[in-house]
């Protein structure tokens, strides 16, 4: 009996040791292609999903329950030969929050240049010093994202190093045929993404990353009050970022994933507050101006 429970703890320790950064959801959709073997998307989808999951990131240990929440969403539209397509890839993630059933989104980002090319028996497969394929790189480069902002939730400055990494697989697709690697390209695209991530002018929006999520919402669930004022408090930060760089593509990328939830949180707010609230997402975002009012016409 005693060996048997060995056993079972092995096996019980070795799944646990082996659990990756990301548990991963992935739908590959190709409904706008006609005349073409659907296997290979099924494949596709497969392939995505073991090399995401499977893949070991970093270099710490992760329990099951430590997994990053994610989703990956490929649109394929265009069938630009026979084993190469064309669309959209929604990538999201999310974390939870401290000692409550609640995910907060840390990411909801739609990238529109997406080509790739893949075969029912390809396996995917990825290096950190060479541009191995398209698809190879564009999955690692946003799995880099997805960790270097949840670290960037937990500690300040955190994701710095995935960032990195991310920066390194735009260095090596540089002479990449595929579009979306390249300053010149594009305001708004993977070159860019990443070099605001690691721009200095942009510390104070990730330092708000950190104190709206460890020092604010992981504090709701006990502090309600406290943890909504650090909330308010660390979106003041984020004036002096729109002061230096109006309308930017990062914050766009911020506001895309939390505006709602920013909305939900202050909709319970005190007049004060909110009406403080209110004038910095008016300044910082006034795209979502309307959403906002809501903010404060709840009172």
């Amino acid at each position: 009996m005693r060996k048997i429970h060995l056993v079972i703890f092995i096996i019980l320790f070795s799944t646990i040791a082996k659990t990756q950064e990301l548990n991963c959801r992935v739908q590959v959709v190709s409904q706008s292609i006609q005349g073409t073997n659907k296997r290979v998307f099924d494949a596709l989808q497969l392939a995505i999903f073991e090399f995401v999951n499977n893949t070991k990131w970093t270099g710490h240990v992760y329990r099951n329950e430590e997994r990053i929440e994610c989703n990956i969403l490929i649109n394929l539209t265009k069938r630009i030969s026979n084993d190469e397509f064309s669309g959209t890839m929604q990538i999201q993630s999310s974390r939870p929050v401290f000692d409550a059933s609640y995910k907060t989104p840390l990411l909801n980002y739609k990238d529109n240049d997406l080509k790739i090319a893949f075969s029912e028996q390809d396996i995917i497969e990825f290096s950190e010093n060479s541009f191995t394929s398209n698809l190879a790189s564009i999955l690692a480069y946003y799995t880099y994202i997805i960790i270097g902002l949840d670290y960037d939730t937990f500690s300040l400055e955190g994701g710095t190093k995935f960032f990195q990494k991310a920066e390194a697989i735009v260095n090596n697709a540089q002479n990449a045929n595929e579009s979306g690697w390249k300053a010149f390209e594009s305001t708004k695209n993977r070159y860019w993404l990443v070099q605001a991530l690691l721009d200095n002018t942009y510390l104070p929006l990730r330092h708000c990353m950190y104190e709206y999520h460890r020092l604010g919402l992981d504090k709701m669930s006990n502090k309600v009050d406290e943890g909504r004022s650090k909330i308010a408090e660390s979106i003041k930060q984020l004036k002096s970022v729109h002061r230096e760089k109006p309308n930017s593509f990062l914050m766009q990328v911020f506001f895309d994933a939390k505006a709602d939830e920013i909305v939900s949180i202050f909709s319970e707010s005190n007049r004060d507050e909110a009406n403080r609230v209110y004038s910095t997402l008016k300044e910082v975002n006034n795209a979502n101006t309307s959403k906002y009012a809501s903010i404060i016409s709840s009172e």
